[in-house]
């Protein structure tokens, strides 16, 4: 049985043929289209290495059937640099050392860009990391995780209120 679904990925409309709907979108990322940057971790949702962004929502997508999501517009870490310029949120990550391994790191940075567009980050550290909770760091690197999401809030919101004026 051969289902076709139509996405946005990064920008890109694509039309794609599945041959089993119980494809994860984790999956249809990783081995179809050859995104490997959202990584596999747990494959259970507990983790959050998949973390993606679904119509900028922050999803796990390795409880995300593909077919579940026809039409849908989806962002991963390889689409979140524009024009060969790191987002604010990548740049923060490198400047706060919010990475060890890197192995959380493009889930981490996807549920951080997701957390800043809910407009749930304010400046409060604390609150920061209870939203951030459904990302696991085994390295632990997790003061310098909060650090770079506070200081990405700080730098799109000047940047949102300078467009304003």
């Amino acid at each position: 049985m051969n289902l076709t679904i139509s996405l946005t990925i990064n920008g890109e409309p694509r039309s794609i043929d599945l041959d089993d709907p119980r494809v994860t979108l984790l999956d249809l990322l990783r081995e179809r289209l050859h995104l490997t940057g959202t990584k596999k971790g747990c494959d259970r949702g507990q983790c959050g290495a998949c973390t993606i962004l679904v119509d900028g929502q922050r999803i796990n997508s390795c409880l995300a059937l593909a077919v579940s999501h026809d039409g849908a517009d989806i962002r991963t870490i390889e689409g979140l640099a524009e024009n060969g310029q790191l987002h604010p949120v990548q740049e923060a990550f490198i400047a706060h050392d919010g990475f060890q391994c890197g192995y959380c790191t493009p889930g981490q940075i996807m549920s951080a860009v997701g957390l800043i567009a809910e407009g749930h980050a304010g400046d409060d550290p604390e609150r920061v990391r209870e939203l951030m909770s459904g990302n696991l760091c085994r390295c632990g690197a997790y003061r310098g995780i909060t650090e770079a999401v506070l200081e990405a809030e700080a730098k799109l919101s000047e940047r949102d209120r300078s467009a304003a004026a």
